[in-house]
């Protein structure tokens, strides 16, 4: 099974300037590694269940799924339990919309990183990100499903007309708008310093990337202190959504034994 990293974090969520509600919602569980931010989608306060649901689903159903196969000494697959809870997770949320009008159009984009040993396990659906800065480049790690991005791929705009796209926000992968999801989950390796950032699309629909990376860059080990700088980036170029971020740091220390505690906030 693998160890565990030294990780600190920070998290960070802000309804926006425009909009009353906050239907993102955020997560943590830095005892077994696992990070998530959910973007809810439907009318009514239907997004926020959505997202609350999700976050509450990987966090519960992950820790103790890792916690009882570290018990009982059994070989753990992190995409394939990712996989199987996030199709768990689409099963309800679908449900529940067909069973209540005011749920109706329910649904949630998900990002979620787990760190295990020297890998990372990233599952996602929708447009929200994950973001990693290693020597100072800034890597865009998951690519958005959505409709701007499909035509990205075929060539047909370009990014800067795709910020200004009317259907910019249309995404065609997301937990609960269907009785079948095709989540996207891939693994990556982990490098001591490597700065991670998991947002909701509130961010990087007012914030260039270009200024992400330098507020990431001028870091300096202050998490906390970052995170309210990018939700205060995206408020004051009008923040027209909810933007929540995560921050997470590997420890520049080193990677931690398997009996080392978590270095958390």
């Amino acid at each position: 099974m693998p160890g565990p990293l030294a990780l600190r974090f920070a998290i960070k969520s802000h309804p926006g300037m425009v909009r009353p509600l906050n239907e993102d919602a955020v997560g943590a569980d830095p005892a077994i590694g696992l990070f998530v931010v959910a973007d809810g989608l439907g009318g009514y306060n239907a997004g926020e269940i959505a997202a609350t649901m999700a976050v509450s689903r990987l966090l519960g159903d992950l820790g103790r799924g890792l916690t009882a196969a570290i018990c009982f000494s059994k070989t753990y697959d992190p995409a394939v339990a990712l996989r199987r809870t996030l199709f768990a997770l689409n099963g309800e949320i679908f449900r529940a919309a067909l069973r209540s009008t005011m749920y109706e159009g329910m649904a949630t984009t998900v990002i979620a990183a787990w760190l295990l040993g020297s890998r990372m396990w990233v599952a996602h659906a929708g447009d929200s990100r994950l973001y990693r800065l290693r020597d100072g480049n800034l890597d865009q790690i998951t690519k958005d499903h959505s409709f701007s991005q499909e035509l990205l791929d075929a060539g047909m705009i370009t990014v800067e007309e795709a910020r200004t796209l009317p259907a910019k926000n249309l995404v065609t992968r997301a937990i609960g708008t269907s009785p079948n999801c095709d989540p996207e989950v891939r693994d990556y390796d982990v490098q001591r310093g490597d700065l991670l950032l998991l947002c909701s699309d509130g961010l990087t629909e007012m914030v260039a990337e270009a200024r992400i990376r330098a507020l990431l860059c001028a870091c300096d080990g202050d998490l906390a202190a970052t995170a309210r700088r990018l939700i205060d980036e995206a408020n004051d170029a009008g923040g027209r959504d909810n933007c929540s971020v995560i921050l997470v740091q590997v420890d520049r220390a080193g990677m931690a034994r398997e009996d080392d505690p978590r270095a958390v906030p």
